[in-house]
């Protein structure tokens, strides 16, 4: 890993050298539960590899987009809202509280949500 991502804090969650609770794992993506949830079920969907945000993923990422929410659908089946639904979040930028410029994608339900979300 370059330095800046060896600064990135979910490069490192992917590493091991920051714990997280993991949920589900595939080759390409890691899944952990959040650390502030918003909903009973409100697990981070990442890939691997560090991409800053969805505004940077490029053809060359390989179909990472796709791999995020087949790991979303299994963070679904895991934590049982699969059936009654949840939402998949995808934040991009300061002005969409993105705190962490790592592509990550939410995985939100085990209550009824509203929108827009509060």
């Amino acid at each position: 890993m370059g330095s800046k991502m060896s600064e990135c804090l979910f490069c490192q969650i992917v590493a091991g050298t920051i714990p997280s609770t993991r949920v589900a794992e595939s080759d390409t993506a890691y899944a952990f539960n959040d650390i502030s949830p918003a909903a009973p079920v409100h697990v981070l969907v990442i890939p691997k590899r560090h991409i800053t945000s969805a505004d940077h993923v490029e053809s060359t990422h390989g179909g990472i987009v796709d791999q995020l929410v087949l790991l979303a659908q299994e963070v679904a089946d895991i934590t049982g809202v699969r059936e009654s639904g949840y939402r998949l979040v995808m934040n991009v930028g300061v002005d969409a509280q993105m705190t962490v410029p790592h592509l990550h994608l939410h995985v939100v339900g085990g209550r009824g949500l509203q929108w827009p979300p509060g």
